[in-house]
């Protein structure tokens, strides 16, 4: 009999894995959907100044250099995504509890590299569990297979998406109710949920290959040609949102703008969001496709922000948001399945996420720098960004078509025109 825990637990059930996989991300993203456009706004009250709160918001970009990939290649390792989830979530929750005790621009980013420790590494797990986890044989369909991974994760993932909206609401009503250096509870709030949610996901069945004794080499995907070019193109795209996402929401304060207002521009470009993930089972588009549709829906949204634009073209610009980050994060996500062997997910989402840090730490950095002087015109500067990353998606997209050096796969295969 196998020690591993997982070789003996249940094949996850069809339905209530994708509804307990969905109510987690829904938990996850309404922390986020506070934290991503309201943490600036709580910094900057607690005296914290542009400099220094884009100096702060990089942190966990830095931090999860280190900590994504000892989390991402240990749950590989010993086959164990929830029992890694179950951990990060837990301590995710107890280190941003320290943060809103947090006194002082020293203690508030040693608190804050702290929680980031364990909050960045949820991320890439929970999305190589939901991939692994919806490809997985199901007992309602004796030996068949659920639908490909990638077709089932969008209507999943939306149930996030959708949450983040929520918390981003909800938060900006709060911000007209209460203190902006009370708004950190929000987020513990929505942390003790995820971790409390993380036990009540299902265990996943064992690898077959780590069934047989077999394994691929963490270290071929750093040699795999395809792998490196969709990593910085998805890192470069990923990274030219860092102006809007350190400082959108105190640029449109600056401008008038009230909390609930803020967050319905927010929301509108996540309501975008939404709807690609809804159709993405049934979108015919290639991986590659959607990456480079990212990459110029980018280049669009950040080129036309840094003209000051009216309120009435503030909607359109943020349902751009569907293709700069939505297609971005389908398109990777695709290219990658057809890259990396399924016992190593984990690990390539974490060699993702830390790319992506180095990537958005420099520019999150830079950005805060260029906005002290230069407030909306920054924007610009991340539409070069975005350009940079739609010429290495042109590579990825030659790379994927050669074939990946460790799948053998390709973008033109049959199996790659699936979206």
């Amino acid at each position: 009999m196998s020690s591993n825990p997982q070789v003996n637990a249940k094949p996850s059930s069809g339905a209530g894995f994708a509804w307990r996989l969905a109510a987690f991300y829904a938990a996850l993203f309404v922390a986020l959907g506070v934290q991503l456009p309201f943490l600036p706004v709580w910094l900057a009250a607690q005296g914290l100044d542009a400099g220094t709160i884009g100096i702060a918001l990089a942190i966990p970009q830095v931090v999860r250099v280190f900590s994504i990939p000892f989390a991402t290649r240990n749950a590989d390792r010993r086959d164990a995504l929830r029992g890694a989830l179950l951990i990060a979530a837990a301590a995710a929750a107890l280190g941003y509890g320290a943060l809103g005790l947090a006194r002082g621009a020293l203690a508030i980013m040693a608190a804050f590299a702290f929680a980031s420790a364990f909050y960045t590494p949820i991320m890439p797990l929970t999305d190589a569990y939901a991939l692994r986890g919806l490809s997985q044989p199901s007992p309602a369909s004796g030996a068949g297979l659920r639908r490909a991974g990638l077709r089932a994760f969008g209507p999943v993932r939306l149930w996030g998406s959708a949450a983040f909206v929520a918390g981003t609401f909800g938060a900006g009503f709060m911000l007209d109710v209460i203190a902006a250096r009370d708004l950190i509870w929000l987020i513990v709030a929505a942390l003790v949920a995820t971790a409390a949610l993380a036990f009540a996901l299902e265990p996943l069945a064992p690898h077959v290959a780590a069934a047989m004794g077999q394994s691929s080499s963490a270290r071929a995907l750093l040699r795999d040609r395809g792998f490196l070019a969709i990593v910085a193109a998805a890192s470069l795209i990923q990274a030219s949102h860092a102006v809007y996402y350190g400082f959108s929401a105190l640029d449109w304060r600056s401008a008038g703008f009230d909390g609930m207002a803020i967050a319905a521009l927010w929301a509108t470009g996540v309501v975008a969001e939404i709807v690609l993930f809804a159709v993405s089972g049934r979108l015919a588009l290639r991986p590659s496709a959607l990456l480079l549709i990212g990459a110029a829906g980018a280049v669009i949204r950040w080129g036309a922000m840094a003209f000051d634009p009216p309120v009435l073209l503030l909607v359109p610009l943020q349902c751009l948001h569907a293709l700069s980050f939505g297609a971005t994060f389908l398109g990777t996500l695709g290219l990658m399945t057809r890259t990396v062997p399924p016992e190593l997910g984990a690990t390539a989402q974490g060699y993702l996420a830390v790319a992506l840090g180095l990537v958005m730490a420099a520019v999150m950095g830079l950005s805060g720098l260029l906005y002290a002087r230069w407030g909306g015109l920054t924007y610009g500067a991340m539409a070069l960004v975005a350009a940079a990353g739609g010429l290495l998606a042109w590579a990825a997209r030659t790379a994927s078509s050669e074939g990946s050096l460790l799948t053998g796969r390709s973008d033109t295969s049959p199996r790659a025109r699936d979206p």
